[in-house]
């Protein structure tokens, strides 16, 4: 029905406002009650789904990644449809417009999308008040990154303040700075800014009662000495993991008139990438760290391969718009079938 329906009334209308359009309506949809249909269609509670990961109990492997929840809006109609958890953000200590519109471009000749947001949200404080409500529910993660107006020299202290402002409320910390689409963020992705962040943060991070995991988000256009640098960094501040990988500025073999836009790519196009990244990480590394995969998530074999490759969880977005909810419980049945 999604496919079939859903998806080309969807694809008539402008990507973003259509976004929010179906916000509204997924919260309508449980408002009038629907909610608990939802999660009995689509959610599969399995004692072999439960993954114990950096110290966190996930109901199952398959998460929704961050993007697509900015600012803590639905994330709770959204579990309903059997997420595991859910990446809010990427939150920055002030609002912000994003960049100027149209700024979100379908590529459904390549199943891709091509989007230049900017870290569009409405503040960390908002996000905070949408969370208090969750009491537990929804496993959280929050992804934190830097206001466009913050030269990178002073980045850190724009990341501390997102994470003092969520820590009450979110599981585990995404630290942000492989977004193509905020200048000079991806400058950041370097070794000695990247070690000096993280080392702050771990410092501070250690100083609370219960330290919560910090992950590090990277991009798939990582040389591998890059990849080698993120290893050793890892192994240095102590984080807790790698999510492999954000969108990707490579146009290579797109199609659509649209791969002309500027901006991160993520989608099928990304697939291959993502999953060579994930197997990089992880036999060079020898699994000292757990990794989420994320790129190209289409299909229950797209998630296997990205596991079998030496992801822990896996999260989806470009997937979940062309494929729909059903890609969640098809994952998670074919994990099971794997047992």
């Amino acid at each position: 029905m999604y496919q079939s329906l859903i998806r080309p009334l969807f694809f008539l209308f402008d990507p973003e406002k259509i976004h929010h359009t179906s916000f509204k309506l997924i919260k309508l949809v449980n408002y009038l009650g629907l909610g608990s249909l939802i999660k009995r269609y689509y959610k599969i509670d399995h004692p072999n789904l439960v993954r114990e990961v950096f110290g966190l109990k996930f109901p199952n492997p398959v998460g929704l990644a961050a993007g697509f929840d900015k600012d803590a809006i639905a994330y709770k109609e959204l579990s309903n449809f059997g997420f595991g958890f859910i990446e809010i953000g990427t939150v920055t200590p002030k609002p912000q417009e994003g960049n100027p519109k149209k700024r979100l471009f379908r590529l459904p000749a390549d199943q891709g999308v091509i989007n230049r947001m900017g870290f569009n949200n409405k503040g960390v404080a908002h996000a905070v008040e949408r969370l208090k409500s969750n009491k537990g529910q929804v496993l959280i993660g929050g992804n934190i990154g830097k206001n466009k107006s913050t030269p990178n020299e002073k980045a850190v202290e724009d990341y501390l303040i997102c994470f003092d402002a969520l820590y009450d409320v979110v599981d585990y910390f995404v630290v942000n700075v492989s977004s193509p689409n905020t200048p000079n963020l991806r400058d950041l992705q370097e070794k000695e800014p990247l070690t000096l962040l993280l080392n702050r943060l771990q410092k501070h991070n250690n100083t609370q009662l219960q330290p919560k995991p910090i992950l590090l988000k990277i991009a798939p256009d990582l040389t591998s000495g890059q990849l080698d640098d993120i290893i050793q960094i890892v192994a240095e501040t102590q984080i807790a993991g790698v999510i492999a990988t954000n969108t990707t500025l490579s146009r290579e073999g797109l199609n659509h008139p649209n791969k002309a836009e500027t901006g991160g790519l993520s989608g099928k196009p990304l697939t291959k990438r993502s999953t060579q990244v994930i197997q990089y990480l992880y036999e060079k590394s020898k699994g000292s760290f757990p990794i989420i995969g994320v790129g190209g998530i289409h299909s229950a074999q797209d998630a296997m391969d990205k596991l079998k490759a030496g992801a822990t969880l896996v999260q989806l977005y470009t997937g979940f718009v062309y494929e729909g909810p059903g890609l969640i419980r098809k994952i998670n049945q074919a994990i099971l079938g794997d047992k």
